[in-house]
């Protein structure tokens, strides 16, 4: 194929990318950007400040991609390994975003001498934290509640190694993946704040991007630079959702479940594929690049498989686990040598800041529950509601806690309201997002034709949610709740201590008491509040949510 003709597409997609460029290098900034306490809050470096934002939530991404493949996988399949796995993850999820702060400072930035890789390598983990739990619980849902036709099906054609990962592993894991995919983004911008401005105690360390743009924003009373700066995160995520999200939503939905031929697809393309298509060059690299590159993919990974040998991966995993060892036994020691100190007085208060936090994590829940079910069930019913509904839930789900910060100062704490209702809000903000889209794509993962039979049944509004969608989407609800109730002790941080310029609103709970105590460089009391969070949380996922999850998997997994 020769590029013969060149359309005002392609003149127009090119155009974007130098304006981009221009806009970004004009200031020619420093490959690596400094690390200073204060920003420069100049609006024409937006753009630097977004594209370096951008790049950490990719890089993050992938690691966190491949983290959760492997992770489901392993779960998946060994009873030994999901023994160790599944714990480690509730145990993980539930660490808030400050409590790893020790971890990325004493690790990655004096690792590095406080150099600007060190706490880039930092903001990067920090991020991670917020992605890579819930895209592990997706990837091990997709993989336990594959149909066992088709893994008796993949038996008789042995199907084995990188062909059983691209024809039935992975593409089983797309759909969820994707849904989840796009919420672990959107809690990598929620928490990006915490991410590029690492403070603990007397040490502060503060990267160039967005999320540290608003905060000093608001810190230096700069209310025009805030607006700006969250207008440019908002835009961000907007061109995201329309290049990237909807087209990856809309393949996503060839890989879904069905009992009987027929497409899965509902509704048109994305605007952006259909424009990206008319592209001659796009045509060009797709025919000469990446059509190639997927058609002998496949056979050169395995070719390259086949060459490593069994005991060079063997060696090779091996020592990741005793590096891994090696770094749990020395922070096991570091704890130990903190809690054998005297503990202070404030740690008796815990449990009753943990009761004041779990009774607003369990209001905030019930609120998402009553209008995400709903709201899923229209967004995956009807293709106009999901053009125009989804958009929206991934935006808002993107804007950090901190936005709704002035707005919640203005309307609610300067009117005389309780404090526990901007903390319950604050606290909803972390948590109805993961039910919402877990629940969409639960309910996008039901069959066509039984979506068919319900309505040759006749079977509306709330006799078609007890008989089929409920039913249907309980997995992906348990799924979803196990990360709400994560995301939503991560969000008690931001919630349940609120600092906006000069005014600071507190209430009594675990999430204040730890920002305190990070605050003031109290390393015993963020280890006191970080384990007490750990064992409440696990707790109630090893009690309750993971009995449930199992009975859910075992009943409701569809099978044909």
């Amino acid at each position: 194929m020769k590029l013969t003709k060149f359309t005002w597409v392609d003149l127009v997609l090119l155009l974007t990318v130098a304006v981009f460029l221009v806009f970004v290098f004009a200031e020619k900034p420093r490959i690596y950007p400094r690390t200073q306490t204060q920003l420069n809050l100049s609006l024409t470096l937006l753009p630097l400040y977004a594209l370096y934002s951008l790049l950490r939530m990719i890089v993050a991404y992938i690691f966190s991609l491949g983290f959760s493949i492997w992770a489901g996988y392993q779960a998946s399949t060994s009873i030994r390994a999901r023994r160790i796995i599944l714990p480690a993850l509730d145990i993980l999820q539930s660490v808030p975003i400050l409590g790893f702060f020790p971890a990325a400072v004493y690790f990655f930035i004096r690792l590095a001498h406080g150099s600007p890789i060190g706490a880039e390598a930092a903001a990067v983990f920090l991020i991670f934290t917020s992605q890579a739990w819930n895209m592990a619980f997706a990837a091990y849902e997709s993989l336990t509640t594959i149909p066992e036709d088709l893994l008796l099906a993949s038996g008789e054609f042995r199907l084995t190694g990188v062909h059983r990962w691209i024809r039935l592993l992975l593409p089983s894991c797309v759909p969820k993946l994707s849904y989840n995919s796009m919420l672990s983004w959107a809690a990598g911008w929620f928490f990006l704040i915490a991410s590029e401005i690492i403070a603990i105690g007397n040490a502060n360390y503060t990267l160039p991007g967005l999320g540290s743009y608003l905060q000093q924003s608001l810190d230096r009373g700069r209310n025009s630079n805030f607006l700006l700066g969250l207008l440019t995160l908002i835009a961000v995520v907007s061109l995201l959702h329309f290049v990237l999200w909807a087209p990856l939503l809309e393949w996503a939905e060839r890989f879904r479940y069905e009992m009987t031929a027929g497409g899965s697809s509902e509704g048109g393309s994305s605007w952006v594929l259909k424009f990206v298509k008319r592209s001659e060059l796009f045509r060009y690299i797709q025919k000469r690049i990446l059509g190639p590159a997927l058609e002998r993919g496949p056979q050169m990974l395995e070719e390259a498989f086949n060459r490593v040998s069994r005991r060079a991966i063997r060696a090779t995993s091996i020592l990741f686990l005793v590096i891994v060892l090696i770094g749990f036994g020395y922070g096991a020691f570091q704890i130990v040598k903190i809690v054998i100190r005297p503990w202070p007085l404030e740690a008796l208060s815990i449990p009753l800041a943990l009761l004041y936090s779990f009774l607003r994590l369990l209001l905030a829940y019930a609120i998402s529950i009553a209008w995400t079910l709903p709201v899923a069930a229209l967004i995956s019913r009807s293709p106009r509601w999901s053009r125009t509904l989804l958009p929206i839930a991934e935006i808002l789900a993107s804007v950090p806690a901190t936005a709704f910060f002035p707005l919640i100062v203005v309307l609610v704490l300067r009117q005389g309201a309780n404090s526990d209702l901007p903390s319950v809000l604050l606290v909803l903000t972390g948590m109805q997002w993961y039910l919402l889209f877990n629940l969409i794509g639960g309910i996008q993962n039901i069959p066509a034709d039984m979506r068919e039979v319900a309505q040759a049944l006749r079977l509306r509004g709330w006799r078609y949610m007890r008989r089929v969608l409920i039913p249907a989407v309980i997995p992906s609800l348990i799924t979803g709740s196990i990360t709400a109730w994560g995301g939503g002790w991560n969000a008690l941080v931001l919630s349940e201590f609120v600092k906006y310029g000069e005014q600071t609103y507190g209430v009594t709970g675990i999430g204040a008491m730890l920002v305190k105590a990070n605050d003031t460089g109290n390393i015993q009391m963020v280890l006191a509040t970080v384990l007490s969070m750990v064992i409440v949380v696990t707790s109630l996922n090893r009690f309750f949510w993971r009995r449930a999850y199992d009975y859910a998997s075992r009943k409701f997994t569809l099978e044909y």
